[in-house]
């Protein structure tokens, strides 16, 4: 009798003991999809990351989850991070690698963005740093000051590319590396190609967002760049029709019409002699490249053409580039007459 008592009782350690071992090393998550992306904010606490596990439902098991991580001294070692915890992974690999930090990274990709509104904006979709922090350092000249720069040119810094962040970045350390990869691109014979136009890389930033709004077509950009250069050559004002849309933060205009040219804007080039304070969109390494590279020209105007394809006609003379206008507005006249009858 004794003796089957002693070895039910093996059996049962035996059991529970293969049960840990299951509960340890076999799958220890619960949810449903492939992955389950745990986000633990700056200052979270282990109850916190627990109640959090325990609310989504990612583990089937707490109590080994518990368990293991007192033992390993997670629960006063809590790092903050975007940790992926695919389905099916053991308990073990998953405590090893919270309390090692093993954070999944967050690739940014920036194309074209028009305001600091907009890119705060996706700051605060892709990082712990919220959209109103990340604003608040795009508008702080203190912070700004010990990259050369201010609020109207802090997006001079932001070349469109991919980049790579842990998900609970700083708005500063996110900021640094823009900076890094502005210095990059900026080499010595880019800013030398700047110094012989009489720009910076801020200036040529600024002019080639102006180039980029105007047009999509890579022949044309050196052309444009070309012809706003002139006029800054001349005194003459831009006159830049998508310096419009930004001072009136309306990007969907089709049309400027003259109402709009009265607005109050430091960013109206058509009230405002030379280039506006800050970019108007985060133009590409291509258009900056154009304006650094712009031909020789007596251009002082251009407008679409009138096939709509894109291009534009370029003008030397105010008589000729009224001609070509008329023609462009004929054809947009007609345009617009047809979408408003459907033939």
């Amino acid at each position: 009798m004794i003796r089957k008592i002693i070895y039910t009782g093996i059996a049962m350690l035996v059991v529970l003991a293969l049960l840990g071992v299951w509960m340890i090393w076999g799958p220890a998550t619960a949810f449903e999809n492939d992955r389950y992306n745990l986000y633990i904010r700056t200052g979270m606490t282990y109850p916190q990351v627990k109640n959090l596990l325990e609310k989504d439902h990612v583990l089937k098991n707490l109590f080994f989850f518990n368990l293991i991580s007192s033992r390993v001294r997670y629960q006063s070692n809590v790092k903050a991070g975007k940790y992926e915890i695919r389905k099916g992974v053991n308990l073990l690999d998953i405590i090893r690698m919270l309390k090692n930090g093993k954070q999944e990274p967050v690739n940014l990709i920036i194309t074209k963005i028009r305001t600091k509104e907009s890119l705060a904006a996706l700051i605060g979709r892709h990082f712990e740093c919220d959209s109103a922090t990340f604003q608040e350092f795009l508008q702080n000249n203190d912070s700004l000051s010990a990259y050369g720069l201010d609020s109207n040119t802090a997006l001079t810094v932001l070349i469109p590319d991919t980049y790579t962040f842990f998900w609970n970045s700083t708005a500063s350390r996110i900021y640094k590396k823009w900076f890094a990869a502005h210095q990059a691109f900026w080499n010595p014979e880019r800013i030398e190609q700047a110094k012989k136009e009489g720009l910076n890389p801020a200036t040529a930033y600024i002019l080639a967002s102006i180039v980029e709004e105007e047009t999509t077509k890579a022949q044309d950009k050196s052309l444009i760049a070309s012809t706003y250069m002139n006029r800054i050559a001349r005194g003459m004002k831009l006159s830049a029709d998508p310096t419009i849309k930004y001072a009136l933060k309306n990007f969907e205009l089709k049309r400027i019409y003259d109402k709009y040219l009265e607005v109050e804007s430091p960013y109206n080039t058509y009230k405002n002699t030379g280039l506006p304070p800050g970019p108007i969109c985060t133009p590409s390494r291509e258009t900056i490249d154009s304006v650094l590279g712009a031909p020789k020209t007596n251009f002082l105007y251009f407008v679409a053409k009138p096939d709509f394809s894109g291009y534009s006609n370029f003008s030397e003379s105010f008589s000729q580039h009224i001609e070509f206008a008329k023609q462009y507005q004929k054809a947009l006249d007609e345009e617009m007459k047809k979408a408003k009858t459907g033939n």
